[in-house]
């Protein structure tokens, strides 16, 4: 992607499969079953693999790369463009805060690794979750 443009959907999985190669079968699996498709894949299936993914290997204890997974959720906060954004906080953060994909964890377990716009949000997640205050600023 050339510096300075927005990261699009059609390419928001690149910088994450480079960060966490072991996700790569699930995406293709992905892939498979939504590729034909005329419409792009909805991606918030692919997100919320993503999710049991990481919670599995949180669970696993195998955290090595974490930190370049969450950089890439950074990025995506931050340099994508208005879907990309959207996906990255209500297609993951609310997946990896919700309490039903976690069997021996707790999502605060993820909070280390959260860099600051994607803590932003994830904190703003889990005040919707708690009391329904809008994700989204108004506007």
């Amino acid at each position: 992607m050339p510096a300075g443009a927005p990261i699009t959907r059609g390419r928001m999985f690149e910088p994450l499969l480079a960060a966490d190669p072991a996700f790569a079968p699930r995406w293709s699996a992905f892939l498979a079953e939504w590729g034909p498709e005329p419409e792009p894949p909805p991606l918030y299936l692919a997100l919320a693999d993503l999710a049991t993914h990481l919670i599995g290997r949180l669970e696993a204890g195998d955290t090595a790369g974490f930190d370049a997974v969450f950089d890439v959720v950074e990025r995506w906060h931050l340099e994508g463009d208005a879907y990309v954004r959207e996906a990255a906080t209500i297609g993951l953060l609310k997946d990896l805060q919700n309490e039903g994909f976690h069997r021996r964890t707790r999502p605060s377990d993820l909070e280390r690794w959260l860099r600051p716009e994607t803590r932003r949000w994830w904190d703003r997640v889990a005040r919707f979750a708690r009391d329904g205050t809008p994700v989204a600023p108004a506007g």
